[in-house]
């Protein structure tokens, strides 16, 4: 008797961390299809965003498209109460990276290589900035990197206040590689996406800007 009960012990324990690495992976794997279907309620949820009041209105279901707002609100205002610069430059950080990345595919890598703000008006109210992203750019792109390993790509958005007067200017330096492991056409197939079936590669903290003053 005494014999096995090493045996028997082992095999509890096995069988406690299969049951234990089950969950684990269900739960990863239910999180994951939330986060597919609600990726703009994912965006506005994530933490950068949410406590400056940032919130993405509009993303298309081709990822050429992006529309972003924030209001003023007394906790993201600054001592002379307007919006605060580094909220300004937050609410246009990662979106050229994501809708390159997006519309590009895994056979490439894209960073944000270098960025820029220069404020304009103090603003007031609620801002926005819109994103786009057109398929020429994107050809051009894949043009450049048939001859050359990376390319650098640069883009303008303008923050506006209610009255469309242009409170700040942001460019963005980004760089695009080919990809030393091209993905497979299943792993294509994978990631993140928007409510409209679209991937989305995760989110990253935002850049700090090079800030231009007034």
């Amino acid at each position: 008797m005494c014999s096995y009960a090493p045996k028997l012990a082992r095999a509890l324990d096995d069988g406690l961390n299969r049951v234990r690495n089950g969950w684990m992976a269900a739960t990863a794997w239910w999180l994951k299809k939330v986060v597919r279907r609600n990726i703009r309620l994912a965006m506005n949820l994530w933490p950068p965003f949410l406590g400056a009041g940032i919130r993405v209105k509009r993303l298309s279901a081709d990822w050429k498209a992006i529309d972003v707002e924030m209001k003023l609100r007394r906790w993201n205002t600054n001592y002379v109460g307007t919006h605060y610069g580094g909220s300004l430059y937050s609410m246009t950080d990662p979106f050229f990276m994501l809708m390159l990345i997006e519309n590009l595919g895994r056979d490439y890598i894209v960073w944000d290589k270098a960025s820029s703000i220069r404020f304009r008006k103090p603003g007031r109210g609620t801002v926005s900035a819109r994103f786009r992203l057109s398929e020429q750019e994107l050809q051009d792109i894949r043009d450049v990197l048939k001859g050359q390993e990376k390319v650098d790509r640069s883009f303008a958005v303008q923050v506006t206040d209610e009255s469309g007067t242009v409170i700040a200017e942001v460019h963005k330096q980004v760089q695009v590689r080919r990809s030393p492991h091209p993905a497979s056409i299943g792993e294509r197939s994978h990631g993140i996406q928007n409510d409209r079936g679209q991937q989305a590669p995760p989110l990253s903290p935002p850049a700090p800007p090079s800030a231009t003053s007034r």
